[in-house]
Parts: structure tokens; C-alpha cells; sequence
């Protein structure tokens, strides 16, 4: 059989559940999922974010030139959750640096703990390892209200959805 380009192998495993079952199950299990994040809106017209490319010499070339306020950068720190049975509403955060007690106090009491008592019991929070986020404090209160955590890396490219969701909400501002 070698000579016709062919050789043994092991079946493929298939499961005996069709695809609405399992489609089913993948929804049922991602249910009680909540997503959040935290991000930055820029209401100037540069957050020094912005790249260009250009060729070597071209640096003060009109076409590479960002114009900006020198005079403070118009920018306001949110956060917000999803999931598939609902959202959060979006929070002003009262600053740019959130410490464990401040999520805890500004984030953990008021609306995480409030939306998963009115979601379901055993919701899943999904968040990133931040800091704030991975510090005994908030990890207790947590495992006190009865939350699972589940976190992953802190920049994962579109895994999260709600990465998404600030994408669509960025370009319409």
C-alpha cells in the first residue's frame, strides 16, 4: 500500500452524541460563564498608542505626525462583564490604578456578588491575572460568596468577548 502514497493508521475517535447535543452542551457549559475586563477609553485624539509605518528619514513626515493635547489625555478607566444570560452595567472606575481592596470594594461587593445571586448559583468568573485580581483578599471573598474563578493570561488575543465588545464600543466613539 506504500506505493500508492497510503498507510495505516488509527481510526479517527468520533462521539456517539450528534452535533445539536454537543453544540447544546458547549452552550449549557459556557452559561454561567461572566467575562469581564477593565479598559481604557481616550477621548483625545492620541493615547500615544497609535502606530505608523514609515521609512528611515521620515519621522517628521506630515503623514507620520499625530497631533495631541499636551494639556491632559481625556481618558476614562471602565469596567464590565458578560455573559450568555446577560451583562453587567459598565462602571466608572474612580481611578486609573484599581488595588485588590479597591476591586474588591468597587467591583466584588457591589456587582459581581449582586449579579451572580441574581444569575445563578455556581457562575463562573472569568478574569485575567491582574494583580488585584489574584491577591488573597479578593480570592477570599470570592470562595466566601461561593464564585469559581477562572483565570487566564492577561492579554490573550480574542479569547475573551468581551474584548470584542470593547472593540465595537471604541470605534463608534
Amino acid at each position: 500500500m506504500s506505493s500508492s502514497g497510503t498507510c495505516a493508521h488509527s481510526p479517527a475517535p468520533c462521539s456517539s452524541i450528534g452535533i445539536r447535543q454537543r453544540t447544546t452542551r458547549m452552550v449549557c457549559h459556557w452559561l454561567l460563564v461572566l467575562f469581564t475586563d477593565k479598559t481604557r477609553f481616550t477621548l483625545s485624539t492620541s493615547d500615544r498608542r497609535e502606530r505608523v509605518w514609515r521609512h528611515s528619514g521620515e519621522h517628521y513626515a506630515a503623514c507620520n505626525i499625530i497631533w495631541h493635547d499636551r494639556f491632559g489625555d481625556g481618558s476614562v478607566m471602565v469596567w464590565g462583564g458578560i455573559s450568555l444570560e446577560g451583562r453587567t452595567d459598565i462602571h466608572l472606575l474612580a481611578s486609573d490604578t484599581l488595588t485588590a481592596v479597591g476591586y474588591r470594594e468597587e467591583i466584588l461587593r457591589p456587582i459581581i456578588r449582586p449579579y451572580a445571586g441574581a444569575v445563578a448559583p455556581g457562575i463562573h468568573l472569568m478574569q485575567d491575572i491582574a494583580h488585584p485580581h489574584v491577591v488573597r483578599v479578593c480570592r477570599q471573598f470570592l470562595d466566601d460568596e461561593g464564585i469559581d474563578v477562572i483565570y487566564w493570561p492577561s492579554r490573550p488575543p480574542d479569547l475573551n468577548p468581551i474584548e470584542n465588545l470593547w472593540g465595537v464600543m471604541y470605534r463608534c466613539i
